[in-house]
């Protein structure tokens, strides 16, 4: 599990053991998966404000390009 410098208590990137995935969570919700090949984010439905904050600042210090996805 990785945590963010900023939101450190409810912002991080885990790897999934069912598909080997990273994915980014906000309050241990997957909000977020996590392509390295494309530097893509691929956003899990819609949020909150706050998880929307979350979602935008861990894609910006991982680099990645958000594109939207099917809810979870």
């Amino acid at each position: 599990m990785r945590q963010f410098e900023k939101y450190k208590t409810n912002l991080a990137m885990v790897t999934s053991n069912h598909d080997g995935y990273d994915y980014i969570t906000s309050y241990g919700t997957k909000v977020g998966k996590v392509d390295y090949i494309n530097r893509t984010c691929e956003v899990l439905g819609y949020w909150s404000m706050t998880t929307s904050k979350h979602i935008n600042y861990a894609c910006r210090e991982l680099g990645l390009t958000q594109v939207k996805g099917e809810a979870k």
